[in-house]
């Protein structure tokens, strides 16, 4: 992962380079100050007092803006007026993470003097900034300024005056979004014949083991599934691994209709690995990914109902998605929190009435429709901080809108016996300053690939209907 926008070539390691900062980066990222290694970093007036007018509110945006102003406090604090001028040494990034950053940080202090043409549209904070990015420019003709914003049109303008800008990329969890783990694996046609020696096997409980050793192995990730292009070899999901050693487990097939969940059968093959990852035990993660009509939310429900009426494993299922505009209150809704939230909860509706049996005639779906409603809560993301959910069966829709930051705060609000589902499609990120690199759902695919509880399916096939799936493939 490129630790900031200054390490994209080897000629800029080598030579220590000048970030001017906008608003947006440390709103964002609160922590941008300590991401830059060896280089400088000079923050406009303006910047000060867009966070000084932002800093205000309950939103996800005014916490980090009171993070960077107390950042900002600790450094300031017993410098001399002589020291500010000289630059601030950057400490070490507080926490664990330790990002440590050996430049400067400087402040404006002194007047713009070379400001953009007066013909120049925009508004006055960005102008400012652009007037500043310019007069360090002229100051330090050496040094390669470099102006790091999360607003592509402000980029835009700086390249029009010949200013170098960049994206902040610190807070990318890949370089690629196609490099994204996707939680199955297709073996080789040969992968029996060069792992097929010396193979173990066994049965627990009704489930066939095997033990593989080999090159292959050392490619695998906890949980993940295997197949073979054929269809009629069986799946596997990977249990142990122990460098080129690993157990993997026959698949449940779940295409079957005698193994349905809840009267949902698995349409596919990444569908039944999604299945098998829902109903495990030992899996206390899972995140699916794909587009509309791919089924996630309905696989979803579908096993939280079987644990929560069947099998009793857990007490609730608990149903949540941030609601647009993020991080904002969800408004003058009349009703509780959870009549609030109904109407950002239409696609758990639509599923209910898939799940639903529709037999027994009027009363017998009424009252079908209480005991789901009596077991299922909506919530608002709005108010996770400082809940604990324990034994409960947590569903996060719409999860590609959140940010890493928003997404450890409500993965750890998990208790004992919970289970978090997360579900979304990062080519549908409504969030600003998020990208398909920088959702905290892509985020936690890549974090969580390797945890031997936590797993992961990218699904590829549509489910909704033909009209549906012709039309996400033409239009």
């Amino acid at each position: 992962m490129p630790e900031t926008a200054a390490v994209t070539s080897p000629s800029s390691r080598s030579e220590r380079r000048l970030f001017v900062l906008d608003t947006n980066v440390l709103m964002h990222d609160p922590t941008a100050l300590f991401r830059f290694k060896e280089h400088d970093i000079h923050l406009p007036m303006m910047v000060l007092e867009e966070l000084d007018r932002a800093k205000k509110g309950v939103s996800e945006v005014a916490r980090n803006v009171r993070q960077v102003s107390r950042f900002l406090d600790e450094l300031i604090t017993g410098a001399s007026k002589e020291s500010i001028d000289r630059g601030l040494p950057l400490p070490e990034l507080p926490g664990p993470e330790g990002a440590r950053a050996s430049g400067r940080l400087y402040f404006q202090t002194r007047p713009i003097r070379v400001n953009p043409p007066a013909s120049l549209p925009g508004n006055v904070p960005d102008n400012d900034i652009l007037g500043m990015a310019l007069t360090l420019r002229q100051d330090h003709p050496r040094c390669q300024v470099t102006l790091v914003s999360k607003d592509i049109n402000l980029r835009i303008k700086a390249a029009i005056l010949g200013i170098h800008a960049e994206d902040y990329y610190n807070d990318q969890a890949l370089d690629d979004v196609n490099l994204l783990y996707s939680g199955t694996r297709e073996l080789p046609a040969d992968f029996w014949d060069r792992h097929g020696q010396n193979l173990e096997s066994w049965q627990d409980s009704g489930r066939t083991f095997y033990r593989v050793r080999g090159p292959e192995v050392s490619h695998w990730h906890p949980n993940q599934g295997l197949f073979q292009s054929d269809a009629d070899t069986a799946a596997f999901i990977v249990r142990q691994l122990h460098g080129s050693e690993a157990v993997i487990e026959i698949l449940r097939d779940h295409t079957l209709p005698h193994h349905a969940v809840w009267g949902i059968a698995a349409r596919n093959r990444e569908q039944n690995f999604a299945l098998n990852l829902l109903l495990d035990p030992d899996v206390d993660f899972v995140s699916l990914l794909g587009a509309a009509g791919t089924g996630k939310t309905l696989l979803a429900l579908a096993a939280g109902l079987a644990q929560v009426l069947d099998s009793k494993r857990y007490r609730e299922i608990i149903m949540t998605r941030i609601t647009v505009p993020v991080g904002e209150d969800i408004g003058f809704l009349p009703g509780s929190e959870e009549e609030k939230m109904t109407p950002w909860m239409g696609a758990l509706m639509d599923n209910l009435e898939v799940l639903a049996p529709q037999e027994g005639g009027e009363w017998g779906r009424a009252a079908t429709a209480d005991l789901l409603s009596s077991r299922i809560k909506i919530r608002s993301l709005n108010f996770m901080r400082g809940r604990t959910f324990q034994s409960k069966y947590l569903i996060l829709d719409e999860a590609q809108n959140l940010t890493p930051k928003q997404m450890k705060t409500l993965i750890t609000r998990a208790g004992p016996g919970t289970k978090v589902i997360c579900l979304g499609n990062i080519a549908q990120i409504d969030t600003p300053y998020l990208s398909e690199t920088t959702s905290g759902l892509t985020y936690v695919v890549d974090r969580f690939k390797n945890w031997p509880h936590g797993g992961h399916v990218t699904l590829r096939r549509g489910e909704r209907s033909r009209l549906a799936e012709f039309a996400s493939e033409r239009l």
